[in-house]
Formats: structure tokens, C-alpha cells, sequence
């Protein structure tokens, strides 16, 4: 599978799929406009080890709930994310076997090569 979840109102997935040039291979999925299902996000984390990678804590709702304050379990991260989009690491690049999480440089750039190879 090739796809790519995202927001389209996020300034930085904007720049991030301007600059990686994604192939029409890959399916792009607005987050806030198709709801992740549970099977994809059992999907991602099957690629990235755990529903906590996928997890932002740089997210407003993070702060406004005080959830820095909570021992979270695996569990409680995957209800998060299937409970409000802006939980989710944007954007999440899955190129077949491989997935890129986040707009860290070094991952974008790492997904880059990889759509590009």
C-alpha cells in the first residue's frame, strides 16, 4: 500500500507533500475530512512498533487535557487517535513496508528517498 495520511489544512503537510512529489501511486487521506479507521491504525502501528509513535504530543488537545500528567497505555493512545484526528503524527507516509511518521527533517527526507528510489 502506498498512502499518505494528512491534514489539509496543516501548513507543514502542505510543504512536506510539495516537496516530496508524491507519485499518483499513492492515496492521499485528509484526516479531518476520512476518519482513520481502526484497521489502519492497526496497520500503522503494525509498521511503527506502537500506537505511542504515532501519537502527537505536540497536539492543543494533548495540553488542554493535561494528558502529560497520565501514564498512557497502548491502549489509551489508540483510543486517542480514533477519537480526534489531531492526535495522529502528521503526516504518516506509508510507502509499502515502510513507514515515515511526522515532519521531523530527517524523516522527510527518509521518505523522500524512499518514494523516489
Amino acid at each position: 500500500m502506498k498512502k499518505i495520511f494528512h491534514l489539509s489544512t496543516c501548513g507543514t503537510c502542505k510543504k512536506i507533500l510539495s516537496e516530496i512529489e508524491p507519485s499518483s501511486a499513492f492515496i492521499l487521506q485528509d484526516i479531518k475530512e476520512e476518519q482513520i479507521t481502526e484497521d489502519q491504525l492497526d496497520e500503522m502501528k503494525e509498521l511503527a512498533g506502537s500506537y505511542e509513535a504515532l501519537f502527537s504530543k505536540r497536539a492543543r488537545l494533548y495540553k488542554e487535557r493535561e494528558l502529560k500528567n497520565e501514564d498512557l497505555s497502548e491502549d489509551r493512545y489508540k483510543n486517542l487517535i480514533l477519537e480526534h484526528y489531531t492526535f495522529l503524527k502528521r503526516p504518516v507516509i506509508i510507502d509499502n513496508d515502510k513507514i515515515f511518521i511526522g515532519n521531523a527533517k530527517k524523516t522527510v527526507e527518509a521518505a523522500k528517498k524512499a518514494i523516489h528510489e
